[in-house]
């Protein structure tokens, strides 16, 4: 794992390691997204927005390298990539759902979402 041998290398603190690894404009909403099931790449574009496709691979191969999603391809015309979630990255789910409910607290009572 990227984030991993990264952490060997330079003795960082797991909390380091951990924002290492979910550091990225689109990580956290690639994961928020495929918690709902497996997901194609252009499912995220579709459901992320304004991300460039080349970014959205960058990304989500650096979440394959660091564990958090499993990238299944299918031999196929025209090629089929779909990407899970592993066993990690639902433990981050888990933390993203706490996280969403104190981002919650931080809203004043009248400005609802």
């Amino acid at each position: 794992m990227k984030t991993k041998e990264k952490a060997e290398e330079n003795k960082i603190c797991p909390l380091e390691i951990a924002v290492n690894t979910i550091s990225g404009k689109w990580k956290i909403p690639i994961v928020w997204q495929i918690n709902e099931g497996k997901k194609r790449p252009g499912e995220f574009l579709r459901g992320i927005g304004k991300v460039d496709r080349r970014v959205l691979n960058l990304q989500l191969n650096e979440m394959v390298e660091d564990g958090i999603l499993v990238k299944h391809s299918f031999n196929e015309l025209p090629p089929r990539v779909e990407y899970t979630l592993t066993e990690l990255g639902g433990k981050l789910v888990e933390i993203l759902w706490q996280l969403n409910d104190w981002g919650k607290l931080l809203i004043p009572e009248n400005e609802e979402v």
